[in-house]
């Protein structure tokens, strides 16, 4: 039986992950809801990484490349017995990326941008042991609404995205006056695709 600092319960674990200590390296308290949400205990690591990726990479290949690049920190104090997941998240539409807006003038012209298309939301996620990396990317397909400027204007104001790729979160008050529909995982737009990761956790 284990005890799970960040949810505060204990429970048996899946038998999957029960010889590897999980690490989480991410600041995004949205993927450490979703992993908790996993029933898998967990403890989170944070390296700063800059988060720059080579031209020419095709949509799927960019968030891929930093889930990686978030993991190369840890090559040299990884233990035998550690997992790192590391993950990174876009948002792609008129064939360019979205990353993170710079200021409240960057957050608003991506939001309208947006509005009144559909965007792909590619998570891509990076699996690391001692002896292995396992990584894939998972996409969702969201529709927009037209946005009015005061719309957008109201939900700077008080959510202030800016740690968010593409300016908003699914999770908050645009996503339910906004997004008209979901092809894909809910949960990859937040941030994390919890059942391809699960798929891929039990491979390990």
């Amino acid at each position: 039986m284990y005890y799970c600092a960040y949810c505060g319960s204990f429970f048996y674990p899946n038998s999957m992950l029960e010889d590897y200590k999980v690490i989480l390296a991410s600041k995004s308290p949205r993927r450490r809801q979703l992993l908790d949400g996993l029933n898998i205990p967990f403890e989170v690591v944070i390296h700063e990484v800059d988060e720059v990726f080579p031209e020419g990479l095709s949509m799927e290949e960019i968030p891929v490349y930093l889930a990686k690049l978030k993991a190369e920190p840890f090559a040299e104090e990884i233990s035998h017995d550690a997992l790192i997941i590391t993950a990174d998240t876009i948002v792609w539409v008129d064939d360019m990326v979205l990353g993170k807006p710079l200021d409240y003038e960057h957050a608003t012209a991506m939001l309208r941008q947006l509005s009144g298309k559909k965007h792909i939301v590619a998570t891509g996620v990076c699996l690391t042991t001692k002896s292995k990396q396992v990584s894939f990317c998972d996409t969702a397909e969201v529709y927009f609404k037209e946005l009015t400027d005061s719309e957008i204007k109201y939900y700077l104001d008080n959510y202030r995205p800016y740690d968010k790729a593409g300016s908003y979160g699914v999770q908050e008050w645009i996503g339910y006056i906004a997004i008209t529909k979901i092809e894909g995982s809910y949960f990859n737009v937040m941030g994390l695709p919890v059942q391809r990761l699960y798929e891929e956790l039990q491979k390990f």
